[in-house]
């Protein structure tokens, strides 16, 4: 038998690997309080149809499930492990693909830090994202999330004089 295959790339069973990184206008510290402060409203910051429910949340681990909202996938759950105050690996196990990712962050200085992260994506569905898309689509949600996170932090520090 030949092997299933559709678009440019992106087989299933195939295992993608995303490198993605942005700079941010606040400290490290800020930013990584802001990131692993997972809530079920997070949706409202991107637009995404998607809900979020959280199961557990302790200090250093966050289990929740997601579901897109008007589609026939199921989603996915997903366990997130943090490890103060630097960095978070996410283990994301779903219908159409498993995700795990790699979240660190490196002080630049004068209040501002970098975000790297590092996916690993295993396509379990042909209605999965190919790698170009979900890298599209990784670059509008943290557009969308570094601008509130900047916004949060500026009022924060405005309160604080």
């Amino acid at each position: 038998m030949g092997r299933v295959r559709f678009g440019l790339r992106g087989h299933v069973g195939e295992t993608d690997v995303v490198r993605f990184s942005r700079i941010i206008d606040a400290p490290p510290d800020f930013v990584y309080d802001w990131c692993t402060d997972y809530r079920e409203d997070d949706n409202r910051i991107t637009g995404s149809k998607s809900r979020r429910r959280i199961l557990e949340k302790t200090r250093l681990r966050v289990i929740y499930t997601t579901r897109e909202k008007g589609t026939k996938s199921l989603g996915a759950a997903s366990i997130v492990t943090l490890h103060p105050s630097d960095s978070w690996h996410v283990d994301s196990i779903g219908d159409q693909r498993d995700t795990f990712g790699d979240y660190r962050l490196t002080k630049l200085g004068r209040g501002r830090t970098r975000l790297n992260i590092v996916f690993k994506i295993k396509r379990k569905s042909r209605a999965a994202p190919n790698k170009s898309k979900f890298l599209r689509h990784l670059d509008e949600i943290w557009n969308k999330y570094v601008e509130t996170l900047e916004k949060d932090y500026r009022r924060q520090t405005r309160k604080q004089r």
